[in-house]
């Protein structure tokens, strides 16, 4: 399992570092905090990019 930081994230969203951050705290995407730092899974990107996906077919 890959965890990525929250920049590598935002570059593979092609949205920006905020945007990612308020997608954490909304809980809208998940991640996990590795001292001070946060870092989102491949399986937490996968979950996001799908609940996305059933949004776009409701």
């Amino acid at each position: 399992m890959k965890a990525y930081k929250v920049e590598e994230v935002a570059e593979l969203l092609g949205v920006g570092r905020d945007k990612i951050y308020e997608l954490i705290r909304t809980r809208q995407l998940h991640s996990i905090k590795i001292g001070r730092s946060r870092r989102i899974t491949d399986q937490h990107l996968a979950d996001f990019i799908a609940s996305l996906e059933q949004v776009d077919q409701d």
